[in-house]
């Protein structure tokens, strides 16, 4: 008796099939970074052609940050509300030492690859990935102001972001976790003082 024939592979459609493109773009710019990465690699990763690609991003750095953002790198993890401005920072950047940590040599060098071949500028790609979303810092102070633990006024953006950028700069630099002591410092140390002086 002959084998009935196989049933033809299923069409993948919309957010199916755009999550199905995102995954193997990346898993192969795991796989041969930023430089190496084609449309045609992914599309062969992703057993689709290249116009399905291309339709849907025009060029490979568009290709790219879509990837990222569908891997998670960028979203938002829900911000801890502790009750204390300090202890709501402190397990902020806990979590994103567990989290992201692994990736941040990764996201540097595609994030510099991007720009070196777009001209795009930080503040450029920072819209492209974030868009209009808050800062972390601003929503942490502005709790912190409504339960009373500092003064309601105009802090300047620098000083509210200090410590997410000090983690941030310490990954960079070092390539590694930061270490609890640096995070305990960062906060107790550098940004609590100074918070206080400009209240």
């Amino acid at each position: 008796m002959d084998a009935a024939p196989a049933a033809p592979a299923r069409r993948r459609r919309g957010e199916e099939l755009e999550g199905a493109l995102l995954d193997a773009a990346w898993q192969e710019l795991q796989a041969t970074g930023y430089g190496g990465l084609t449309f045609e690699g992914v599309a062969t990763r992703a057993r689709t052609s290249k116009p399905v690609l291309y339709r849907r991003w025009p060029t490979k750095a568009d290709l790219v940050v879509a990837a990222m953002k569908q891997a998670g790198l960028f979203e938002r993890r829900e911000l801890p509300d502790t009750g204390s401005l300090r202890e709501d920072v402190l397990v902020s950047l806990r979590n994103f030492n567990d989290s992201r940590a692994d990736f941040i040599t990764a996201i540097g060098l595609y994030l510099a690859s991007i720009a070196s071949e777009t001209g795009l500028s930080p503040a450029d790609l920072r819209e492209r990935l974030l868009g209009d979303r808050r800062a972390g810092g601003t929503v942490l102070l502005e709790r912190a102001v409504r339960r009373g633990e500092v003064p309601d006024r105009a802090y300047p953006p620098g000083l509210v972001s200090l410590p997410f950028d000090l983690f941030r700069h310490d990954l960079t630099m070092t390539l590694a976790r930061v270490p609890e002591e640096r995070i305990v410092e960062i906060v107790d140390d550098l940004w609590l003082p100074l918070l206080a002086r400009e209240g």
